[in-house]
């Protein structure tokens, strides 16, 4: 009758509907019937005379091990087995359970025991009593000692419910979980109301010049309480010592209770954060802090269920708690941090796909991507704190900073063609966009120079190749024209603003949209000026040229342009050269900034200097040649970049780091003269006193120009009456390196870097691109895989990817040296350079021109076209194209024209020679 009215109670207990004000007991009340179960089928009740089959004290079952124990406990508990009534609950051991202790449980009755003796994991669940005593044991926080006296007692009596139960309860609980592992440093900071221990009215005590008023009070003490939560106090060596000693447990004993305690963890912070419920008292930062030390992270369900919602969870971290986050993990978790970048870009990379994105949907769309790249961002940041972190004081700062911010505002009055300084400055000051999140840190990309994880790794390819730029950039776009006050809410996240995870072919991508939308707005505009208000109607930069004048011809033009109107160097660019018939639609333009390049940088002119070791061009501090003819070179280079153009530009990196706002240093002299830079290496690391006496070097250096004339120069004040010595070396070393990449060069790169900023100020250059990306921007890519171009390949006029002379061109191709392949993408394309991103994107087109003939191969350049005969051998098609390529680089000596596709051929001795321009 006991037995019936005990397995009825609980019946009774469990079958209570959802929302009655005992559906918390239903669960406590499983939990202890199922160790009800576990003990009569492992110990017994007690009673020798006992008839129950699945009581141990019966000795009609065998001996159990634990885990066999537990799984017939549940099997029992399912069936509603019979439970004994004399099972001797007061000899649980206290270390399994420790919720039921000695000193409590004697008192406890049938009743008592199947309610409340269990804490679920759950936050803020209140203590269940019976009569007036606590019948909970609360467990508050974790510290390294406890966790591993749980471990250890677990795997002693090989029984892990106490672990489950720890785990369930800690980690599914933001305030306990922010409580735990606290620091040795940070106990006594940490045992205030960040962690909710003293209450607001107790903090309020504490503020001796408070105003009377409430509501001021209660705001301060909301401010403080928010300001003590903006701290890490975790230890987080403990936090590593804890989980390698879970580690040494096997992962099915507590998997997925830790797995589902986490995800509840996440959701109740992201639910918290997103709809404005966060608490004061809860530590967010130890919070993510510990979780993100979980060594699992990269596998199983903690991969795909743990991991997204975590990501999730902290983007919502507000600007200020991401900036201490990165300082933490800058100080604490750089040696982990390329296995977080590559489990965060295994994630993404899954997520894109297995997605199926589209027009409908697209990547941006993704609750789970975007949230993992914010992510992204903040281990981004990490990486570039962590190395600038030393040098981030002010006066280190403001070494490095180009001192051409400033002289150029006051040198554009005299060098500037015309131009308004007021205007120039402000369209940089109004477009210039700098990471929040770097800005809050005070860092920037160009302070880096070594950093722990290549920026390369960053970059994600699979989501590259799915994001829609067109979209993206329109979304980049109306965040940029967004008020600075108005509220993101309903902005679509855009990529561009996390530049770091886009490779630089899809970066390119997007500044090309950039620029073609300010191209057509300049031609709209003139098109409206002429329509309205009667002038004259010029939708492009033109510029016609003379082949033997063309550096002339093209400073004269570009500077009327830029005193007219400046905007107009935002048009699409179309050259002309005088007297030859022909329409540019991209061909002439390729030809025109190449042969300036070549008349700029031909040794005669003086204007570079060329170092035969490095094979870079340098800017020559004693050329003749006016600033007019640095600031053309600029603006060619920005003209390039704007008009995607690429052009055979050998400039060392300092060049692409002093245009985006940095001076050039000792590390930069490395490439501009490896020689002098080992020099001054070995300067750096001598060692013996009598440095002034072997070397007898001062402070006064000399060079030579281009014409082999010497000169001399003090680096500073006295500076032939100082001598270098094992105290002021640095300074010599820092001072000659600033002289050569700064001071000798100030008025040519002012006038250079002026020039570029005409055409790229408004541009989302300087926040797209890296100097190593610009750079690529400018020269192309340096590797030359013609696999990528024939899988890129596209054909027409009859020929496909099988036909057989189309397989003998690309078996020819193949064949032919690195310097052959240049000059058939020179015939083809009418540039030898890489585009961004490799071959891949140069989209050439292969078109049947004809059967089998003596004629010639033909190609367009401005389309990309190669009208190519079906030769009937692989032989003749080799001759063919090999003299194709031979007569068109003489004939580019004399002249070219382009044409478009349908233009006639010229025709010399029934040999058709390709025409450009």
């Amino acid at each position: 009758m006991a037995e019936s009215c005990q397995n009825n109670a609980g019946e009774n207990m469990l079958s209570s509907t959802p929302g009655d004000s005992q559906s918390l007991d239903k669960r406590v009340a499983a939990g202890q019937l199922i160790k009800r179960y576990y003990f009569q089928l492992t110990e017994g009740c007690g009673d020798p005379n006992c008839n129950n089959e699945n009581c141990a004290s019966s000795k009609k079952i065998q001996a159990l091990s634990p885990n066999q124990a537990a799984a017939q406990a549940l099997d029992l508990f399912a069936r509603k087995g019979r439970l004994c009534v004399g099972t001797n609950k007061n000899e649980l051991p206290n270390t399994l359970f420790p919720e039921i202790t000695s000193a409590s449980s004697s008192a406890l009755t049938d009743q008592q025991l199947l309610k409340g003796l269990w804490v679920p994991p759950t936050s803020n669940v209140p203590s269940h009593s019976t009569g007036d005593k606590s019948v909970i044991s609360k467990i508050t926080k974790l510290t390294e000692t406890s966790f591993k006296k749980i471990i250890d007692n677990c795997k002693e009596y090989g029984i892990y419910s106490k672990l489950v139960h720890t785990l369930g309860h800690i980690f599914a609980n933001p305030e306990l979980l922010g409580q735990s592992f606290i620091g040795p440093m940070s106990d006594q900071c940490t045992s205030t109301a960040a962690h909710g221990q003293l209450s607001k009215e107790q903090l309020r005590s504490m503020e001796v010049d408070l105003d009377k008023d409430s509501d001021s009070q209660e705001a301060v003490a909301e401010a403080r309480l928010q300001e003590m939560g903006q701290e890490v106090t975790v230890d987080v060596c403990s936090i590593r010592r804890s989980f390698e000693a879970l580690s040494s447990i096997e992962s099915q004993n507590y998997e997925s209770a830790l797995v589902h305690a986490l995800i509840l963890l996440c959701e109740t912070i992201e639910l918290d954060m997103k709809y404005g419920r966060q608490k004061a008292e809860v530590n967010l930062l130890n919070v993510f802090v510990v979780v993100f030390e979980l060594p699992w992270l990269g596998s199983g369900d903690y991969f795909e269920s743990v991991l997204p919602s975590l990501c999730r969870a902290c983007a919502f971290l507000s600007l200020s708690q991401q900036a201490t986050l990165v300082r933490f993990w800058a100080a604490h978790s750089v040696p982990n941090l390329r296995n977080l970048v590559q489990t965060l870009q295994q994630l993404i990379s899954f997520r894109v796909l297995s997605g199926d994105f589209g027009r409908d949907y697209a990547v941006n769309d993704d609750s789970t991507i975007t949230a993992c790249v914010k992510v992204m961002r903040m281990l981004y940041c990490v990486n570039i704190f962590s190395c600038t972190a030393p040098c981030n004081n002010s006066n280190h700062a403001s070494v490095d900073r180009m001192e051409t911010d400033d002289s150029s505002k006051g040198a554009l009055d005299v060098f500037s063609f015309g131009m308004d300084p007021p205007r120039l400055g402000a369209k940089q000051n109004k477009t210039r966009k700098n990471d929040p999140l770097m800005s809050e840190l005070g860092v920037s990309i160009l302070d880096c120079r070594k950093p722990p994880v290549a920026f390369a790794d960053f970059y994600n390819e699979p989501l590259s190749d799915v994001v829609e730029m067109d979209r993206d950039f329109a979304y980049f776009a109306a965040a940029s024209e967004a008020p600075p006050s108005a509220s993101n809410v309903g902005l679509k996240i855009s990529f561009m603003n996390f530049p770091f995870i886009l490779t630089p072919a899809a970066k390119a991508l997007g500044l090309y949209y950039d620029n073609r939308i300010r191209m057509y707005s300049e031609r709209r505009q003139s098109i409206f000026n002429s329509v309205m208000n009667g002038q004259p109607s010029n939708p492009y930069l033109k510029l016609k040229i003379r082949r033997d004048h063309v550096i002339e011809d093209a400073l004269i033009g570009l500077e009327m342009v830029a005193m007219e109107n400046p905007s107009d160097l935002k048009k699409q660019l179309v050259v002309e050269f005088e007297g030859e018939q022909g329409i540019d639609e991209g061909g002439l333009s390729k030809e025109f900034f190449q042969l300036v390049i070549d008349q700029v940088f031909n040794p005669d002119y003086a204007m570079f200097a060329f170092n035969s070791d490095t094979r870079n061009f340098w800017f020559n501090p004693t050329s003749f040649e006016s600033d007019a003819q640095f600031t053309l070179i600029g603006i060619i280079l920005g003209l390039a970049i704007y008009n995607t153009i690429i052009l055979d530009i050998h400039f060392p990196m300092v060049v692409y780091r002093k245009l985006l706002g940095r001076k050039g240093t000792f590390e930069d002299l490395q490439e501009l003269d490896p020689t002098l830079w080992k020099g001054l290496t070995e300067l750096l690391e001598y060692s013996d006193s009598d440095m002034e006496e072997t070397l007898m070097q001062t402070f006064s250096i000399s060079y030579k120009d281009v014409f082999g004339v010497v000169y001399n120069h003090d680096l500073k004040e006295n500076g032939a009456s100082c001598n270098v010595n094992l105290e002021n070396r640095r300074e010599f070393v820092e001072l000659y390196a600033d002289y050569l990449l700064n001071e000798c060069i100030g008025r040519q790169f002012a006038a250079f870097h002026r020039g570029f900023a005409m055409v790229t100020d408004e541009s989302p250059l300087n926040t797209l691109f890296r100097p190593e990306e610009v750079e690529q921007l400018v020269c192309g890519s340096h590797i030359f895989d013609f696999e990528e171009l024939q899988n890129a390949t596209e054909y027409d006029g009859g020929f496909d990817n099988k036909s057989e002379t189309i397989q003998h061109f690309w078996s020819v191709v193949h064949e032919l040296s690195v310097e052959d392949k240049r000059r058939l993408l020179q015939f083809t394309t009418g540039s030898d350079r890489v585009p961004v991103g490799g071959l891949g994107r140069l989209k050439l087109i292969i078109a049947r021109n004809g059967a089998d003939s003596d004629r010639l191969p033909m190609a367009h350049t401005c389309y990309n076209v190669l009208l190519l005969p079906e030769y009937n051998n692989k032989e003749k098609l080799k001759e063919r194209l090999m003299k194709a390529i031979d007569y068109s680089k003489g004939f580019e000596k004399v002249g070219e024209m382009c044409f478009r596709l349908h233009t006639a051929r010229l025709t010399i001795e029934s040999r058709t020679i390709k025409v450009k321009g």
